[in-house]
Order: C-alpha cells, then structure tokens, then sequence
C-alpha cells in the first residue's frame, strides 16, 4: 500500500508523464476474504467511500466520483470474484500477485491485467527444475484455494509428461485442522519423497512448517511457490530454520526503488497524514508493543497488556519486515502497475483527433475517462521503466514471465539468507530459459550434493526398468539382462539381443564375439586324447619290434605273421587318425578324419576277419580227406582283405565327391560359444560308413564265436571274440552318445570311441602272445603246441 502511494506521489511530484494532472486513490482493505473484496467492489462501482486492500486512482484535478480503474487485489481467490463482477462494467483491474493461470481466460475475465507472471509459467519454471537436478519422485502440497489448486494441478499434469511421477497431492485446508495437517506430514514421511513442493500461500505453509517440527520431519528438499519463496514470516522466526535451511524457489523479480525506505520510515502517529490513515495505529502499536491510546497517555502502568508509548518511537531505530527493502518484489509489483496505469492515462490523453482507436476513430474524452476507454490502452502499454525492464501485457492481459531462483542459506549469525542462484525467463529465445549456478547451491542440511528423490534407484547399463504392478511407472525394479542381451544406457526400458556371433559380456553392457569352442590341441581334453593316441601308437610299434624281433618263433608263426603285422599296422592307423579329430575344423581335416577312421578300421577288422577265417579254416584243414586250405591260402586272404577294404574306399570316394563334410559353425542363441564342428556332408554316406564297419565286425564276431571252442594252441578264435565283443559294444554305446554330446563333446565321443575300441583289439589280441613271448619263453616253442595240442584233441 505504501509503495503505490509513494508512486502516486512520485509521479505528481514530477509532472512530466501527466502535467497538470494530479493522481488521487482510495484504499480499501479487503481483509483477504473473497465476500469482503466483492463488497469492496461494489460500493466502488457505486462511490461510497469505504475501505480494502485494493487502490482505486482517480485524477484529483477533476474530482472523478467513479473509480476508473482498481489496482488489486494480492489474493487469486479474491481476484477471481471481483475480476468477474468487474468485467461486467469493463472496469481495468490490474493485480500486482493474483497468478492463478484461471485469470487469464480472458471470456471470463476481460477486463483483468496484471504485473504478476501467471502460475502456467511459474509451473514451467518449477518443471524444468524438477526435470534439471532428475527429480522423478516429487511430493506436492497445495494449498485450499484457486492459487494452490490451480498451480499444484498443472504442476502434477506437466511433471507426469517427461516421466516423472507424483508421490503424493494433499491439500492444506482453510481451517488449518491440526489432524488434517498431521495426516499430510505423516503421508510426506511414508511416502518416500526427498523433494516436495509446496504450492500455498505463506499462512498454509506455516501451519504445515508448525506440524513438521512437532513430528520432526527433516531430510526434505522443500520446492517454493513464489507465494512464500522469500517470505519473511517464514525466513525470520528461527524455529524454522533447521527445515527450511536450504530451500528452494522461484520469486519475482526484485528491484531496489530509490527513496522507498525514506518515504516508508516517515510515517508517525504525530504526522499531519496520520488522522487520515487508519492503518497507522494498530501497525504503530504492533511494531512498537506499546499502546497509543488517548486515556494511556495519562496513565504510568500498561493498558490492555502494553505499556503506553512515549512518543519517542522512531521506525528507523527498528529493523523489521516493513523497513526491508532488500527484497522488493511484490512492492515492484505494484509499482509497475500504477506506472502502466499512468502511461496508458498518458496515451490516451496524447490521442490525435481523427486518428484514435475507437469507431470513427474517435478519441476518447480525457476530462471524462471511460472505464473500458481506459482499459484498452492499458492493454496498448508498453515501455522501458527506469530499472531497464520492459512492461507491456500480452494477448491474455499476463506481463512477461521473469523469476529468480532463490536458494535459502543461513548465514553464520543465525539469518536466513536469499541467494539468488539462478534465473527463468520466459521470453528467452535460442537458449535454455532456465539458468542455474550449481556451484553456488546450498541443499537441505548443509549438505553441497543434489538430494536423490527417486521412488526406484536408476538402473545401471547391464541392467532394465521392471514395473512393478499396481505402482506408478517411476517405481521398478532393476532386472539384470539376460545372457546374450545388453543395454548400454542407464534406466533402459528393454536389453537388446546380440547378433547371433555374438554374446553379453559379464557385465551385460557390451556386445562381444562369441568364443569359439572346438577340440583343441591346447585345451586339457584335446592333451588328453592325444597323449592316449600317441601311447597307442607307441604300444602298437613296440609289439610290431617284439613280433618282427621274435618273427622265428613258434606262436608269431602259428598265427599267421604277416596278417599279424597288417593288422599292427593297421591299427596304427586306427590310433593316429583320431588326431584328425583334434584342431580345428578345416576343409582337408573334415574330408580326412572322416575318411581315415572309416578306411583304417575297415582294414583292420579285415585283417581280424581274414585271421578268424585262417583259423577256422585250418582246423577244417586237419580233418581226414579235407584240401580246404587250398581256397584259403595267402593270395586269398589278401583278396579278401583288399576287397573289403575296396568296398569302404568306394563308399567314401562317393562321399566326398557327392556331399563331402565340410566345416560349420553352430550359433546357438542361448549359448556364448561358437561351436566349430564338421558338419558330415551326407548323413547316408557317414550312416553307410559306420554301417559297413558294424556289419564287417558282426561278422568276425560271429565267426569268431563258432571257433571258440577250438584248440588254443591251434587259433585266437577266443581271443577275437573277446576283442570284437569290446568293440561291438563301443561303438553301439558310441551312437546315442554322440547324438546327444553338445558341442565339442560329440567330437571327443567320437575319438573316445575310436581309441578305446583301437586299444581293446591291441590288448585282447596282442597282449597274451607279448606275454609269452617276453615272460613265459618256455611256451613259445613248436614242442609246447604240439604236445598241447595233442593233449586237447584227447
């Protein structure tokens, strides 16, 4: 009230916007109720002389009984009944902190204006903070009014769109219930929030500031609405300073108007104006705790609680709320309304005849302003103040948007105080809107980190975003990726599968090349069976040494020594074709191991057939009348032998031309390894080449076994069934363990398979003639078999 007199004042003092004009005002005290204000109103529109909260000028020099134009009023509740009662007649209203965005609905309200920015920015502003510092868990409270609803709603809509969610909306009732309030602290503390706006006027949240340090709340980031965000009730009374110590806010712009703390600090009750003022006595006696009524002057002891006043009372010699002007905001707000005021009565009184803004391009009557006249030039307004900022109204009657970011700080005395530590504004163009000075901020508790205010921790990369059901979308888990999936950003929605040749790392953040797997010569497997190849080799060459050592000898001749040293040599073979198996897989290694294993098995159980055959047929040879062995000799053993062998040849010549195997890559999705296999070419031509195998080793076994029971001395029949039996069990052991070995593993089934049904035929054969020839001498003479056999046929 006092800035927009001294404005007033200033503006007749200096005469240079409206020489020979002097500005007058009523003041009314609308007692921050909406029925007062309305009352107000009304006798305004009918020129009785009463009292509110808002100014109505009027030019002094023609005494003008109506008021053409209302400055006021502070409250958006109030505003909005009085804007509406006043748009009626097109009665200016120019408010100087009424921001509830409602007001801008200019169907509603058309004759409404104001200097303070409507809530719709100030919402803006608090969401790109909330959006800057990664806020997603923010509790709001409003207050039980038009300013607080309407503000916390749009807040609430605005911060959902970038992803954020709302902890919990309460609202602070009018009446300020201790029960009510006592439910929304209690809610603030369950609910999780570290960061919570409060959307009120300073009364509302005093009362929630009270109940918070009954309860002791603490550990809250508490968010300013411009209402209370340098309020003086709030920063002053220490009490509140261990919860609001580190607050944060967006005020309207402050300014330091010259001469304004003199002017304010020359009202006394002895002053010539003071009769005229009816404010004056019960702020004297506030201030002062004195009384200045009449009978006390006479009087030594207190009257009604407060001693009386000794006249000696200066406001200077005070430091109070009333005597700062280190935050002039709502001050400037006014300010600049009765500025605008002044030169939009200035442009009207400048109309050139002819060339006004009304029908016939009339002007208007300047010894008779008209209400809604002078209305449309106030929305006309526009220029520089002395301050360098730019006053003008847009198309909804809303000044520019500018707000300081307020950081509360308490200072080593025990003060709070209003840094400013950021700006919005609105207007900003090519540039962020929001500027903020990290650097210098002061959070809740002293403490220099942003607080985290997050209803689930961020998800780190490696890791995705599980809603959790029946919660807002903010609450989730952090679920790990699955084996073969990656993201590589924080808070993803989804992991993304690698390519099939590639695979997670252990920490499911980067894609990376499979590792390949096949039976190698430097993994502990492939050592393995190499060093049990080589010793079958080696055991295999030193029976060929003792045999072609001991080649006189009785039991190496019985046996028939040259398929002896076939069959050696053979299995030889036998044993160095599993290393085909090992290393890995190329072109020529899969035709040839193949190949071989199939070839070199087939020639020795050649060989053991064509011995089976040689024994069997001697002993028919013995009987009386029998010349049998003359279709059995050495020239048709190796027939037999070369036939057989001939037969797989063919086969496996068939093989590599039609479908030879080649080498593969298996990609299993769920695996991280790249098997290297050979793939078989042809199914029927593998199949055919165990299948001949099979059916050769049958028939030795068979053979073999209607020769078991002949003389020892006289054949191995024995022997070779033992041997055949170990073989034929292998390799139909080695069938359904090779389908179902994973990977490499069906590989070293296979040379498993191969090596131990070699060695089976190495022990079972060769075995007991190396014993007797090495260990028991004494049998190994023509004597000895001959003497036994005779001793076997009786």
């Amino acid at each position: 009230m006092q800035t927009m007199i001294f404005a007033i004042e200033e503006i007749n003092r200096d005469g240079k916007l409206l020489p020979n004009i002097t500005l007058g005002y009523k003041i009314y005290d609308s007692c921050s109720t909406p029925h007062q204000a309305l009352k107000a109103a009304m006798e305004l529109m009918g020129s009785v002389n009463s009292s509110v909260a808002e100014g109505e000028m009027q030019g002094k020099g023609s005494c003008h009984g109506a008021v053409p134009v209302v400055i006021g009023d502070g409250g958006s509740t109030q505003s909005l009944v009085v804007a509406r009662f006043l748009g009626v007649f097109h009665v200016p209203q120019v408010s100087y902190f009424s921001s509830c965005a409602c007001l801008s609905d200019k169907k509603e309200y058309p004759a409404f204006l104001r200097t303070m920015p409507s809530d719709f920015f100030q919402v803006d502003a608090l969401v790109q903070l909330v959006k800057h510092f990664g806020w997603t868990w923010v509790g709001v409270i409003a207050g039980d009014d038009a300013y607080g609803r309407g503000g916390a709603n749009i807040f609430a809509n605005e911060v959902i769109k970038f992803g954020a969610c709302i902890a919990l909306h309460e609202i602070i009732p009018k009446n300020r219930a201790q029960t009510a309030i006592s439910s929304i602290v209690s809610k603030i503390h369950s609910s999780g929030a570290r960061v919570i706006l409060v959307f009120a006027v300073e009364q509302d949240t005093a009362a929630l500031f009270d109940e918070a340090l009954r309860v002791g709340l603490t550990g809250i980031q508490w968010l300013a609405s411009e209402a209370w965000s340098t309020a003086p009730v709030l920063s002053t009374p220490k009490k509140y300073h261990s919860i609001l110590q580190g607050s944060m806010g967006f005020a309207i712009r402050r300014a330091q108007i010259p001469a304004l703390q003199d002017f304010l600090l020359r009202l006394h009750p002895a002053s010539p104006d003071a009769l005229e003022d009816p404010f004056l006595i019960p702020f004297w006696e506030e201030v002062f705790q004195c009384s200045l009524d009449v009978q006390a002057q006479h009087q030594e002891h207190s009257v009604g609680g407060k001693p009386p006043c000794t006249g000696a009372e200066e406001l200077g010699s005070v430091a109070n709320i009333f005597s700062d002007v280190s935050q002039l905001r709502i001050s400037y707000n006014v300010y600049k309304a009765v500025y605008a005021i002044v030169y939009a009565l200035k442009a009207m009184r400048s109309c050139e005849k002819g060339k006004g803004p009304f029908p016939l391009q009339a002007c208007p009557d300047a010894d008779n302003i008209q209400p809604w006249q002078l209305l449309h030039y106030i929305k006309q307004v526009k220029y520089l103040n002395s301050f360098g900022d730019e006053i003008k109204f847009d198309e909804n009657g809303d000044p520019a948007a500018m707000y300081d970011l307020i950081n509360w700080q308490l200072r080593p005395i025990g003060e709070i105080e209003f840094v400013t530590i950021g700006k919005f504004d609105e207007t900003t163009i090519g540039k962020q809107k929001l500027q903020i000075q990290e650097q210098n901020i002061v959070w809740n508790g002293n403490r220099t980190n942003v607080p985290l205010s997050v209803c689930s921790s961020i998800c780190r990369p490696g890791t995705r975003k599980a809603i959790r059901p029946n919660f807002p979308i903010c609450c989730h888990d952090c679920v790990v990726c699955t084996a073969g999936e990656i993201s590589n950003q924080t808070d993803a929605i989804d992991c993304f599968r690698c390519l099939p040749e590639f695979w997670s790392n252990a920490e499911r953040t980067v894609c990376v090349p499979k590792q390949v797997e096949f039976l190698s010569f430097s993994d502990t497997m492939g050592i393995t069976l190499m060093a049990i190849s080589l010793i079958g080799s080696f055991c295999t060459c030193v029976v060929v040494f003792i045999f072609s050592y001991h080649r006189t000898t009785p039991i190496v001749r019985a046996n028939n020594s040259e398929l002896s040293f076939l069959l050696l040599f053979s299995l030889t073979l036998c044993f160095l074709c599993s290393l085909t198996f090992i290393g890995q897989p190329s072109e020529w290694s899969c035709m040839l191991r193949h190949t071989a294993f199939g070839i070199t098995f087939v020639l020795c159980i050649s060989c053991i057939l064509g011995k089976t055959i040689v024994v069997l047929m001697a002993f028919k040879a013995t009987l009386p009348g029998s010349n049998v062995m003359r279709w059995f000799g050495p020239v048709q053993q190796k027939a037999i032998i070369t036939f057989c062998t001939l037969v797989q040849v063919i086969i496996c010549i068939v093989w590599l031309v039609v479908a030879p195997p080649t080498p593969r890559q298996l990609m299993p999705r769920e695996s991280a390894i790249v098997i290297l296999l050979c793939d078989e070419g042809s199914r029927v031509a593998f199949a055919l080449v165990l299948g001949y195998i099979g059916m050769l080793a049958c028939l030795c076994l068979l053979l073999a076994f209607l020769a078991r029971k002949l003389p020892d001395n006289f054949n191995e029949a024995r022997l070779i069934t033992f041997s055949m039996l170990i073989f034929c069990a292998v390799w139909v052991a080695f069938i359904p363990a090779y389908i179902s070995s994973p990977g490499k593993y069906s590989t070293v089934t296979e040379v498993f398979a191969i090596l131990a049904s070699s060695y089976g035929l190495l022990g079972c054969i060769f075995a007991p003639k190396c014993y007797i020839i090495m260990l028991r001498p004494e049998k190994n003479t023509k004597k000895h078999l001959l003497s036994k056999a005779v001793t076997d046929k009786f």
